[in-house]
This record gives structure tokens, C-alpha cells and sequence, in this order.
């Protein structure tokens, strides 16, 4: 198809090339939609989709996939290994910011096959400022809903059947789908209030934490028994008076107990009303969930005296924050969320300890095996583990962690005896020992039995000193370490006003290096390829991270719809990058890269080049810098030393001049982020 040339009618002309553009995906000449910017991928009547799906893989392909009774098997099911996703390209998608898992089949028709991975954000019902992460049950999100889709499709009437479909017809288009895996929940969820002893617990009185034993929890229990005698049983089923009966799952299972406390699945009305009453009876009392925290110490925990720590919500409870009592650069506490207790405390909770050789095996086990139901039911390929970089103890990671050494490697080993290519990836930034965990950080992860880590270049301006050496750094590890970092171009946590700065050029340098750099992962949150340069805030709907919750004042309200950026040249630029790997993947796919100029350790040097171990005729240089043009590039080559062809420059332009010298090739100039492919010949 012809590339267009005038950048600012990009946008306009999709409703000139609709039928040519559609024809070639259908086809299977392209593995994605030529043209088809996301904002507009979204907006597709769903019938038009069914049409294209049904064109692409053929009509029984598609009928089966949107049974929702059906299994697609997965690209990777045949796999007895998770190396797989040491090299998979991912993007990952806010569900809330295209309103519903159907459209998520939308957008992926934008996405090529060098981008084969779908990383879903949290998908259950939400507690405190509806935030994604802090999930208030077990339930699929009935936000994600596609109203529309059930009518045309009216099998497809529950949310639960809507993501089965998307998820088969997400592996019928080549992807692997993975979900987060998380840790902690709303503080006072229907998992917490329901399984009390799951949790730490701290009881507050105005200023002062007066309780925070041990065992504090078997109180809450008697207490939540104590409100089901006073306000009676919402199923009008009979429970067990005595709390030992009551929590224990051989005689009253935890689905029972969430009829019990807040009656049917289908009400969430009449739950989250029923919840609201629950909490105000413990909170009352001073009763609530510690906390969860991140960073070292991580333990010892006060109450925030500030008047800006003070939070009155619409019930009229006054809440309040809290610190910890001797913090270090990172410590964080997050008020709204509760960590799963995995340990026993030691002398009864009293100075704060964690004793990590007792285990509470139950909790272990509960989590796993709601993550496995979870993986099994919807046929999810891998997880991205939130909050991977906590490691609490610490002496830091063993030399030898045994399998209660860490909860996202539990959930990883017990998922894998279903589902042996269910993978792992960490939500860590590869920071400095003791900075964000206990130890060093690369051990944990490999402690963890991590496949890949997100690390942190999203949060650095392409090109300085920390970003080149990062970037280094990052290389050495996929070689030496159990897990592969990732190339990250922007994540939903990034897309936010404090962040704009990294994002104000390089883009296109970003994705290059994303796509072809082909034995290093990449991660690209949704709206990357679009994305306006914001040298000055935007407004909030133009951030994905916003959406990650939902509120109404502040600084960080959302009002109305997310609004997608509006940069075509940008999204052109991408367009074409898809384009050419759609012409030479085959032969670099897999390949093992050879460097030519790695990546500076002093962050000095912004030029990289590279080749492929099976494709040596293909030349890849990238000049990093954002403002510099690099002269003289000498680029050695061991291949036929003729002058080679100019398949790509990131820039367009058509003189660039190399020379051949006695030990490789000469360009004579590299502008600020561009990126070239050589073929030598």
C-alpha cells in the first residue's frame, strides 16, 4: 500500500482508504489494520468487526471463538517452558480508558504480530476511588460491560462471558493475554471482611494505634459475627454463631460467607450498601486493615498528625493516614490497600516483626488458588506480578529460597502445573540495593523465579547519562541474570503530568528500539503511539494513569472520556516502523543480536549499532541523543564491505552519506534520535 506523504492529512484519509487498508489485513497481507489509528479502531460498529474477524480466520474460526463455552487454545500452550516471554514485545491496556473488554478486540486490530502480547490491568470490582489495584472482590468488573455487544450477541450477557470471547479471539489473532497479579486489596474488600484472618489488622483511636497484636484479627471475627446477629443474614441462610465454624472454609465455604455477609453476586448495589454497613460497624470501634507499605523498613507504623493527612469521606468517617515510624528515601504507605499476612509476627506483633520462617500456609494457598481459577476459567497465558520489587526480610534473598519465599513465585509454580507456559512478569525497576527492597533487587528477582522485569527506562529522558547506562546495564543483565529486563516505552503509571518530560522527543527511537531489538522485551502502555508532547500539563483525560482510579476533585479528577492524543506524525512514524518489520521480521525474529557499538556503561557515547547472529546483512544504528547530531560514525563490519543500501532512516532524509573504511563503515552524520537499517548486502 502507498505510504502516505502529508502528515497532517494522516488522520483524515482513513475514510479514503478503508476498503484497501481492510483488504489487506483480511487478506493476510498485513497483520494489522494499514491506517487505523486506535482512536478511531474503537469507534468500529461491532458488525463491521465480526466482519473483519470472520473474513480474517474464516467463520466457523470465529464462531467458535465468540462461544464463550469454547477454549481457543493459546499460541504458547504447546510451550513446557516460560523463556517465551524473555523476548515478547507487550502492550498494555487501562480497560477503563476504552470502556470495555469487547473494544479491546477493537484496538488490537491496530496492533501488528511483531507486538504479540495483551497485558490486561486489574479487571475486578473496585473499592477506594475505584482503583483498579485496590480490588474489592473477586468478581469481574461489571464497568468492562459492553452493552452494545450483548445486544448483538445476547449469549454474551454477563461480563465474565464478554471477556472469554475477547480473550479466545485475542489468541485466534496471535496474541498471549496476561492479567496482574496482586498482592493486596481494598482495605476493607469483601475478601478482607469475609476472611478476616488473612490479614493484619491494628485498631486506632483518634491519633494513637492502640492494638495491633497478632492475633487482633480473631476479634474482628467476633465482631463480624456480633453484626450478623444484630443486622441478620442477607441470604437468610443460617451460619454458625461461633467464629472458629463461621471462618473456617470446611464448614462454611468462603462463597457461602459472601452470601451471608453481602448477598447475591448479581447485586452489587445492595453488596457494596451492605459492605458500607460492615465497615462503619468495625470502624466504629477503631477496627481496620494495616496498611500496605513499600520500601524498607517497610514495618512500624504511626499515625500522621497532619491536618492534610485527614481524609472525611461521604459517610462522615474521618480517616486518617499514616507513616512509618523510622522511613527510609522510599517508604510509602497506601492507606486505601491491605496486604495479604503471609508470615506469622513474631512476640505477638508487638515491636512490628515479620517471622519468616512461619508461614501461614493457608493464606498462601487461598491466593494461588484464586489466581489459578482465575487463569484456568478465561485461558490467561502469564501474569505481571503488582509490586514485585517488596522483598520485607531483611537478610535479604537467600542463596537458596525455598517456595514460601515469595507469593508471586507461589501463584507462578502452582498455575504452571495446569498451564506449564504461564509466565512471569515483575512489576520491579531494578533499583539500588536496599532502595525499594531488602538486598539487591536482581536477587530477589531471580529468587522469584522471574521471566522478565519491567525496569525503569520509561522514567528517563531518551539519551542522558542515567538512560544510555541504565540501558547498558540492562543488556549485561539479560546475559548474565535468569530473567530478561524490559525495554519499556511508556507504561499507564507513566502517562501522567509529572512524567512529560520523558516523553517530549525520541519516540519514534523508542519504538524502533522496541521492535528490532529483538532479543530484549519491550512495553508499550496503550496511547504511546499517538501520544501528544506536553511541554505544558494537559488537561487530566489526556493521561491514561488517571484513569487508573476514578475521581472526581482534586488534582487528579477525571472528567469525561479519555481523549487520545492527536499526534500523527508520530502515529505515522510508528506506522512505518510496523510496516518495514512486517517486511524483514521473518528473517530477524528470534535472532540473538550482535553488537556492534553497545550501549555505554559511562552513559557517555549515544551511539548503539547492531546485527543479527542468522541475519548479518542487517545493520541497525541509533543515535540516542535528543539534541546532538553525531558526526563520523565509524561502524565496523565484518560482512562484504561494499557500500550498503539504506533501508531505513527514521528521519526521511535521502542524503545520508556512508563511506567504507579499512575496518567498517563511515556515516557522516547521525541526527538526534534517528535510527537506520543497513543492508550490507
Amino acid at each position: 500500500m502507498q505510504v502516505f506523504t502529508t502528515p497532517t492529512t494522516f488522520r483524515h484519509q482513513w475514510a479514503n482508504v478503508q476498503q484497501q487498508a481492510i483488504l489487506a489485513y483480511t487478506s493476510g497481507e498485513q497483520s494489522f489494520i494499514p491506517y487505523l489509528m486506535p482512536e478511531e479502531a474503537v469507534k468500529l460498529p461491532n458488525y463491521q468487526v465480526a466482519y473483519l474477524l470472520e473474513k480474517r480466520f474464516g467463520q466457523a474460526a470465529f464462531y467458535t471463538a465468540i462461544n464463550p463455552a469454547n477454549t481457543v487454545e493459546s499460541p504458547v500452550k504447546s510451550l513446557t517452558d516460560t523463556d517465551w516471554l524473555k523476548r515478547v514485545n507487550m502492550v498494555g491496556i487501562n480497560v477503563r480508558t476504552i470502556h470495555s473488554f469487547w473494544n479491546v478486540i477493537k484496538y488490537a486490530l491496530t496492533i501488528p504480530d511483531s507486538q504479540s502480547s495483551i497485558h490486561l490491568l486489574p479487571m475486578w470490582e473496585c473499592g477506594v476511588v475505584s482503583s483498579l489495584y485496590g480490588i474489592a472482590s473477586w468478581n469481574i468488573n461489571p464497568e468492562f460491560f459492553d452493552k452494545e455487544l450483548a445486544q448483538q450477541y445476547p449469549h454474551l450477557d454477563t461480563v465474565e462471558k464478554q471477556l472469554k470471547v475477547v480473550i479466545n479471539l485475542l489468541h485466534l489473532m496471535g496474541k498471549t493475554v496476561g492479567m496482574d497479579v496482586i498482592p493486596h486489596t481494598d482495605r476493607y474488600s469483601e475478601i478482607v471482611l469475609a476472611n478476616p484472618h488473612y490479614f493484619e489488622w491494628l485498631q486506632r483511636k483518634d491519633f494513637e494505634i492502640i492494638n495491633h497484636d497478632g492475633n487482633l484479627h480473631e476479634i474482628i471475627q467476633e465482631r463480624i459475627i456480633a453484626f450478623l446477629n444484630q443486622y441478620g443474614s442477607c441470604a437468610q441462610l443460617e451460619y454458625p454463631q461461633e467464629r472458629n465454624l463461621f471462618f473456617d472454609n470446611t464448614r462454611c465455604s468462603e462463597q457461602e460467607r459472601l452470601r451471608i455477609l453481602f448477598g447475591e453476586k448479581q447485586d452489587l448495589e445492595g453488596r457494596n450498601k451492605r459492605r458500607n454497613a460492615l465497615i462503619n460497624y468495625l470502624f466504629a470501634e477503631g477496627y481496620e486493615p494495616v496498611p500496605a507499605t513499600m520500601a524498607p523498613p517497610y514495618r512500624g507504623l504511626m499515625v500522621d498528625k497532619r491536618e492534610e493527612a485527614k481524609t472525611i469521606d461521604e459517610e462522615g468517617r474521618i480517616w486518617r493516614d499514616y507513616t512509618i515510624t523510622v522511613p527510609q528515601e522510599m517508604s510509602r504507605v497506601f492507606g486505601p490497600l491491605s496486604r495479604f499476612r503471609l508470615y506469622e509476627s513474631k512476640n505477638n506483633n508487638q515491636n512490628w516483626e515479620i517471622d519468616f520462617d512461619a508461614p501461614r500456609y493457608e493464606v498462601w494457598e487461598y491466593v494461588a488458588n484464586r489466581y489459578l481459577t482465575i487463569a484456568t476459567e478465561f485461558n490467561i497465558d502469564f501474569m505481571r506480578g503488582d509490586m514485585s520489587h517488596v522483598q520485607m526480610n531483611p537478610a535479604g534473598t537467600p542463596e537458596y529460597p525455598d517456595k514460601y519465599y515469595d507469593i508471586h513465585k507461589y501463584i507462578k509454580q502452582h498455575v504452571r502445573r495446569y498451564k506449564p507456559s504461564f509466565g512471569y512478569f515483575a512489576e520491579s525497576f531494578l533499583a539500588p540495593p536496599n532502595t525499594m527492597a531488602y538486598g539487591e533487587e536482581e536477587a530477589h528477582l531471580e529468587g522469584s523465579d522471574t521471566d522478565t522485569t519491567l525496569g525503569n527506562l520509561q522514567s528517563m529522558v531518551l539519551g542522558t547519562e542515567e538512560f544510555v547506562s541504565e540501558f547498558a546495564r540492562y543488556c549485561l543483565l539479560a546475559k548474565t541474570r535468569s530473567f530478561a529486563p524490559n525495554f519499556t516505552l511508556m507504561t499507564a503509571d507513566k502517562d501522567d503530568p509529572r512524567f512529560d518530560e520523558f516523553y517530549l522527543k525520541g519516540n519514534e527511537a523508542r519504538m524502533f528500539i522496541g521492535l528490532f531489538l529483538t532479543d530484549m522485551p519491550s512495553y508499550m502502555g496503550l496511547g504511546f503511539e499517538q501520544r501528544d508532547p506536553h511541554p505544558v500539563a494537559a488537561p487530566n483525560e489526556h493521561y491514561t494513569k488517571l484513569y487508573v482510579f476514578q475521581i472526581a476533585e482534586g488534582e487528579k479528577a477525571t472528567r469525561g472520556a479519555y481523549q487520545w492524543g492527536k499526534n500523527d506524525d508520530l502515529f505515522k512514524n510508528i506506522y512505518e516502523l510496523r510496516c518495514l518489520y512486517e517486511k524483514i521480521g521473518k528473517e530477524i525474529e528470534g535472532n540473538s543480536i550482535k553488537w556492534i557499538i553497545a550501549p555505554d556503561l559511562s552513559g557517555k557515547s549515544t551511539i548503539i549499532a547492531w546485527t543479527y547472529t542468522n541475519a548479518p546483512h542487517y545493520l541497525c544504528v541509533v543515535n540516542l541523543s535528543c539534541e546532538n547530531t553525531m558526526q563520523q560514525v565509524n561502524v565496523q563490519s565484518s560482512t562484504n564491505m561494499s557500500i550498503p543500501t539504506l533501508l531505513y532512516a527514521s528521519t526521511k532524509r535521502d542524503d545520508v552519506q556512508i563511506n567504507v573504511s579499512s575496518e567498517g563503515y563511515i556515516i557522516e552524520s547521525i541526527v538526534a534520535t534517528e535510527c537506520l537499517i543497513l543492508r550490507t548486502n
